[in-house]
């Protein structure tokens, strides 16, 4: 099938949003709680910062292994790098994850305010201000065969959606609303046009909604 460009385990709201209003450097995800919207993937035997024995098994647990498999490198928006806006007023600013980003992989973040690439353990950061397209092939090749992640935000993935661009989509959806932010759609029913979709609901109370390109 060639490499893909794939969207994993994106958390939204039940009516549609995949993170809040207001975000700052204290509130990553604006006025949601992220919690809620990722309790099931850190619920489960496979999560990587499980610091305690047990953990769910099931569906979610084999999504939240999957995570990393064959995935060479990912394509991110700015705001899920940080709250910063416009140019960058200095460069101290590494991103939200510290000295060991969970990525392992080139990461391209796309942004109108390019800076200079950094790399912090075995996560490299490219800032790119380039059409989805191009974007997507700059990854592609920096992933050497293996498939691309498209980690979001929710404004990324409908530009990549609109560019129609994306192979596989999985979408968690939580029963919590959000009532603002930034919005992945109104009704996952707008992908149907392009995509095959299960609809599997989890015990842990989020419904899983898989798509996979006609």
């Amino acid at each position: 099938m060639g490499q893909l460009l794939k969207v994993q385990n994106f958390c939204v709201s039940s009516d549609g949003f995949g993170a809040g209003e207001g975000q700052s450097l204290e509130t990553p995800f604006g006025h949601a709680d992220p919690g809620a919207l990722v309790s099931w993937a850190g619920a489960t035997a496979s999560w990587p910062n499980r610091t305690d024995p047990g953990g769910s098994r099931g569906l979610d647990d084999y999504l939240t292994r999957d995570f990393h498999h064959n995935i060479g490198a990912e394509i991110m928006g700015r705001r899920k790098f940080g709250p910063q806006v416009g140019p960058w007023q200095n460069h101290d600013w590494l991103g939200w994850w510290g000295e060991t980003p969970p990525f392992h992989t080139p990461v391209f973040v796309m942004t109108h305010h390019p800076r200079p690439s950094f790399t912090l353990s075995d996560t490299t950061f490219h800032f790119v201000d380039d059409t989805p397209a191009a974007v997507l092939e700059r990854a592609k090749e920096a992933a050497r065969g293996k498939d691309v992640r498209l980690g979001g935000g929710a404004t990324i993935i409908r530009a990549f959606l609109e560019a129609d661009l994306v192979d596989t989509l999985h979408v968690a959806v939580s029963p919590v609303e959000l009532g603002a932010g930034s919005r992945l759609w109104e009704s996952p029913d707008e992908l149907r046009d392009r995509f095959h979709v299960d609809i599997v609901p989890s015990p842990s109370g989020v419904t899983h909604h898989l798509f996979w390109r006609k």
